[in-house]
């Protein structure tokens, strides 16, 4: 079980280091697409439809596809005052009990986010505005990290049971 448990890991690793380096690229892309909306409607009165729903749909990727990496590297802001107050044993079940609650909301998240991108592809809903572009983009990057960030639970909760003194 602990080998499975750990080339599993060593898997959603590697492809959270992957996600982490597109999130890094449509952070830039966002940053670029800003600025590029903001100074050509500054200097050229130029209409900007198309900008803002691009740079959120980076943004959304970038958040999404990202949340596994913070959560393997627990990254995620913590209570480290009720941690501290708190026998280990007690502490070790406290950590299992909040992943095994995170990994439930973060999997019905994702089975939801899967439903939405399902409708959005099968439908073909776009956007409301006039540059339209699909709503299966965003969905996808949502179900993706999502799917990845409960698995990375799963994983913690799984490799903290089998291996609770490691990483102390």
């Amino acid at each position: 079980m602990t080998l499975i448990i750990q080339t599993a890991g060593r898997i959603v690793s590697s492809i959270n280091k992957l996600m982490v380096l597109l999130g890094s690229l449509a952070l830039i892309a966002a940053s670029v697409i800003l600025s590029y909306s903001v100074a050509s409607r500054a200097f050229f009165q130029a209409t900007t439809d198309w900008q803002d729903e691009a740079a959120v749909f980076c943004l959304v990727g970038a958040t999404f596809l990202c949340g596994s990496y913070v959560q393997q590297i627990r990254g995620h802001v913590g209570i480290s005052a009720v941690a501290g107050m708190l026998p280990k044993r007690i502490n070790q079940l406290r950590v299992l009990l909040i992943d095994i609650a995170s990994c439930a909301f973060c999997g019905f998240f994702a089975w939801k986010s899967w439903t939405l991108f399902h409708e959005a592809w099968v439908d073909g809903q776009v956007t409301a505005s006039s540059w339209a572009p699909p709503l299966w983009i965003p969905y996808f990057m949502m179900s993706v990290g999502m799917t990845l960030l409960a698995v990375q639970i799963l994983l913690q909760a799984f490799g903290d049971v089998s291996n609770p003194g490691e990483g102390e």
